[in-house]
C-alpha cells in the first residue's frame, strides 16, 4: 500500500503545478497600437495581444496606458479583459 502511496502523491503534485501555470497573467503598458479590425492591440514595449471577438472597445488609442489581462491560447496571448489605466 505504501508503494503505492508516494508515486500516487507525486502525481497529485505534478498535476496541481501544471494548474497554477494556466493562470491568468496581467500585464501594464502604452498601447503602440490598436486594431479594431483585426482584433489586436500591440504595446510600445512589443507585446502583442489578441482581442476576442466579444471584445468590447472601451475607447482605446494609441498612448493610452492599460491594464491587460490575459491568457496563453497556442501560440497567441488572448486578452481577456483590457482596462484604461487613470
Amino acid at each position: 500500500m505504501r508503494k503505492l502511496l508516494v508515486p500516487a502523491a507525486a502525481a497529485a503534485i505534478l498535476a496541481t503545478s501544471a494548474v497554477a501555470f494556466a493562470a491568468v497573467q496581467h500585464t501594464d503598458g502604452t498601447i503602440k497600437t490598436f486594431d479594431a479590425k483585426a482584433m489586436s492591440l500591440t504595446l510600445a514595449d512589443g507585446s502583442s495581444f489578441v482581442l476576442p471577438k466579444k471584445f468590447k472597445d472601451p475607447g482605446l488609442k494609441a498612448g493610452e496606458k492599460v491594464s491587460i489581462s490575459w491568457d496563453m491560447s497556442g501560440k497567441n496571448k488572448v486578452a481577456e479583459a483590457v482596462k484604461i489605466m487613470k
